[in-house]
């Protein structure tokens, strides 16, 4: 799985780059999902099968931190550039003769730079937040990788309800780019089915179902993962979840967008 990820998306990367005719906002983005895809996956699962081969279940608190703060920093990251992926989809189609002026290089590129530095200001701030708890329940994590609420669940001081805090107000964020999301699409589709040709619209859902099918995929896990009542709650479970968020939306995502994705084809 993780060869398949670092050759998916190395060669969507390599693609985009080295193709003039896929040097347009959407592939831009696309090229920063591949990039942020590479190091999320590379952060979890290099560490994993490491210790498997080795028999050795050990990570030292600096490596954990470090963990911790990249897995942050490029799952929020990622989450930003799906939301502003959308809004590209959105100009695309429904707003085309303004798509120069909406979407011009400097604006793209500002965009991008705001979903990393997102993500970078939520990694400095719950990694210091979490790694300034008192941990006295042990150090042992029923996870294959660090996260915040195994964690937590070694903290015996009642300092952790900052980190819930901070947890709930990402949660704000996090729902106003979901609701963002949903607006977007709304207005996409009201678009498409307005189209009077079949030929129009085919194309314009070829545009936006890679998308969101990585939306989807992304959300679906993620939510998953996390928000699960604790009657049906084990390591085990916990464990294949995140498995499931952490490696498997890398690794499908380039399967996802060339499959669909008739100029990404032809640059491969």
């Amino acid at each position: 799985i993780y060869l398949a990820a670092l050759l998916g998306n190395g060669l969507i990367i390599t693609a985009v780059a080295c193709d003039h005719r896929l040097h347009n906002p959407m592939y831009f983005f696309l090229l920063n999902l591949s990039v942020l895809d590479l190091g999320s996956i590379s952060t979890t699962l290099p560490k994993a099968m490491a210790n498997s081969l080795w028999d050795n279940r050990a990570i030292s608190y600096q490596g954990c931190a470090a963990q911790l703060f990249m897995l942050v920093f490029l799952v929020v990251a990622e989450y930003y550039l799906l939301t502003v992926m959308a809004y590209d989809r959105y100009v695309a189609i429904c707003k085309p003769l303004h798509c120069r002026t909406l979407l011009g290089s400097r604006v793209c590129v500002h965009m991008a730079a705001a979903a990393w530095g997102s993500g970078f200001l939520y990694a400095v701030l719950h990694t210091a937040n979490t790694f300034s708890l008192p941990l006295c329940r042990g150090n042992a994590l029923d996870q294959f990788f660090c996260e915040i609420p195994q964690i937590l669940k070694l903290s015996c001081s009642d300092s952790y309800l900052r980190e819930v805090g901070l947890l709930v107000v990402s949660s704000c964020f996090v729902l106003g780019c979901l609701v963002f999301l949903v607006v977007s699409y709304v207005q996409i589709f009201r678009a498409v089915l307005r189209i009077p040709s079949e030929q129009g619209r085919h194309k314009a859902f070829s545009m936006c179902l890679p998308h969101l099918a990585v939306v989807s995929l992304f959300l679906g896990t993620g939510i998953f993962a996390y928000p699960k009542p604790p009657s049906i709650s084990s390591p085990v479970l916990n464990m294949v979840v995140s498995f499931l968020y952490s490696v498997v939306p890398p690794a499908v995502n380039p399967l996802i967008y060339s499959m669909r994705n008739q100029e990404l084809r032809d640059a491969l």
